[in-house]
């Protein structure tokens, strides 16, 4: 099958070979897997999941019983006092900018102690000029940069905490920075510090692509807000749009105001026939990240062997389902992320090619043959087209299909030349 597939006997065996050195590595991460699935399981028996939640609803969405059981068992999972966990929220970007502009008002600042955000907030925050962004409304930000060795500035970060900072906004995965992502535990020890200097402010912190990955998270070390995208980790591929936010209450009902209207909140805001899809997504997201994690470390344990820059390594923790690899030139990006779109199950005859997508300042390419359109817990790459030509890889929803995902775009480049077959 690999060969009708499109892969060489030579690569198969590369790949095999590298994946018995893995074999420790996986069981760790199934695990986790186990944990988390269990601790999943607890919250959905604890709130007496039942057939009936599964009803649509539509219009206002008044007295919506599948939605607000949705929203505690997601609370009970992040060991939060609420969460919003919505449809209308269409994707990271906008949870994220719910959150941010619940909680600042004009004259407030937001500080983000580990420097330059993903590239789609530079808008929303007004680093980039956007029509309807927080700079307009008057609402400051800082950035305090990390260390050379990647490690949080805790002096620099005392000294841009004023008066008027409101929010601090950490975010856990690289973006595309080719820097370490951060543990749950180091996150927490950042908080600490932060609390130290200033007790009162409001702690969100950027989630997306680590959920599940450890058995923690941030909202377990003192987070007033974990923010995502259930199109990523927490939907388990089956999701077709939606993101949450969950943390305190008082955040919670912030959100909520933001995202509907003063008054309303969580009140309104129709599931129309989702909560199947949403249920049995997050039910089976810890299975489906620890194959999403499996497959990351294969990609870096391939392209690393074959003299690539890789980040994280393919013997480091893991702390979210992101692979960095650094291709060195646009026909190498190129290459990877043809590969990856003809490993997919859906428009695997379509060549990806670079665009100026809305949120970047570059064009970027994204090879992304998925059921839910741009979803990337699904098999997936993308990459600005700009040197040093990153490529950040994420997804999969089975191993199987990961392993041959990364085959696949390994293959793509040794036929293109940027890559040699090494020896083992």
């Amino acid at each position: 099958m690999y060969s009708k597939l499109g892969i060489s006997e030579e690569t198969l065996a590369y790949g095999n070979r590298i994946i018995e050195n893995l074999k420790k590595r996986f069981a760790k991460i199934d695990e986790t897997a186990e944990y988390n699935q269990l601790k999943v399981l607890h919250a959905m028996q604890k709130n007496h999941v039942q057939e009936a939640y599964f009803a649509a609803t539509t219009g206002y969405g008044y007295n919506d019983m599948g939605r607000d059981a949705l929203e505690r068992v997601y609370a009970d999972v992040f060991h939060t006092e609420a969460a919003l966990v919505r449809p209308q929220i269409t994707c990271g970007t906008h949870a994220l900018a719910i959150a941010l502009a619940s909680v600042v008002r004009p004259g407030d600042e937001i500080l983000s102690p580990v420097g330059k955000p993903y590239d789609t907030l530079e808008e929303v925050i007004g680093i980039r000029e956007s029509k309807g962004s927080l700079k307009e409304w008057g609402v400051g930000y800082r950035q305090v940069e990390l260390k050379p060795d990647h490690s949080f500035d805790y002096d620099a970060i005392k000294t841009a905490i004023t008066d008027k900072t409101k929010l601090i906004e950490i975010q856990r995965s690289k973006g595309y920075l080719l820097r370490p992502t951060f543990s749950v535990e180091q996150i927490g020890e950042l908080i600490d510090f932060i609390r130290s200097v200033k007790p009162e402010v409001v702690i969100m912190v950027d989630n997306c692509y680590g959920e599940f990955t450890e058995r923690l998270e941030p909202s377990d070390v003192g987070a007033d807000m974990c923010v995502g995208s259930l199109i990523k980790n927490p939907g388990g591929g089956l999701a077709p749009i939606g993101g949450y936010i969950a943390g305190t209450r008082e955040c919670i009902e912030q959100c909520a105001y933001r995202l509907s209207a003063p008054g309303l909140g969580q009140e309104v805001g129709a599931n129309l026939g989702l909560m199947p899809s949403l249920f049995q997504g997050f039910f089976l997201a810890p299975t489906v990240t620890a194959s999403a994690l499996k497959t990351a470390i294969f990609a870096a344990a391939m392209y690393e062997k074959a003299g690539f820059p890789v980040l994280p390594s393919a013997d480091e923790e893991r702390y979210d389902i992101i692979q960095a690899v650094s291709m060195g030139s646009e026909e190498g990006l190129l290459a990877f992320c043809k590969g990856i779109q003809a490993a997919a199950p859906v428009d695997s005859f379509v060549t990806p090619e670079p665009w100026p997508m809305p949120g970047y300042d570059d064009p970027v390419i994204m090879a992304a043959g998925a059921f839910v359109s741009g979803s990337s817990i699904e098999l997936s790459a993308d990459g600005p087209l700009k040197p040093p030509y990153n490529v950040y890889f994420q997804g999969g929803l089975t191993w199987p299909h990961g392993k041959f995902g990364i085959l696949k775009s390994f293959q793509e480049c040794l036929n293109a030349g940027v890559v040699k077959l090494p020896s083992l």
